[in-house]
């Protein structure tokens, strides 16, 4: 059985999607995670968009996406929201969530910065898996390739 991330698509009135920088890693992402038990989808995705970034959604808020393919043994289910850029400023954003450090052990955020991200510029920073993903969506299939 795939295992299943909840994330969601914060885009701002520009259209640009809030991507969180991984902590250690190259690529930006989505706010997305798994579920705690008793959560229902939307739950879990307002959660884990809460924990990392600080951002508070509403339920009645986002639009339902799905679930859909994503990795070999993962699943991706999808909500979207718009947010206007005034009610969401990223410099205010901030991790709660935490992960032992491979090589210390101190604990770090899983994402140490975010950016509102022209969907054009998203296949640059995001990883192939996701980039694949969105492609898939409504209003992000004209992504460009990734270059080199």
């Amino acid at each position: 059985m795939k295992a299943t991330s909840y994330g969601v698509l914060i885009l701002n009135e520009q259209g640009q999607l809030l991507l969180a920088h991984a902590t250690g890693q190259k690529h930006w992402d989505i706010p997305k995670g798994g579920a705690e038990e008793g959560e229902s989808a939307r739950e879990a995705a307002i959660r884990e968009v809460r924990e990392e970034t600080g951002i508070e959604l509403t339920a009645d808020s986002m639009e339902e996406l799905g679930r859909m393919a994503y990795l070999p043994r993962k699943e991706l289910h999808l909500f979207r929201v718009a947010l206007h850029t005034r009610d969401c400023d990223i410099a205010a954003c901030k991790c709660t969530s935490f992960f032992p450090h491979h090589a210390s052990g101190v604990m770090t955020p899983e994402v140490d910065q975010f950016r509102w991200v022209d969907i054009a510029d998203v296949p640059a920073l995001a990883a192939k898996s996701m980039t694949a993903l969105l492609r898939r969506l409504p209003g992000f299939e004209g992504m460009p390739p990734v270059e080199g």
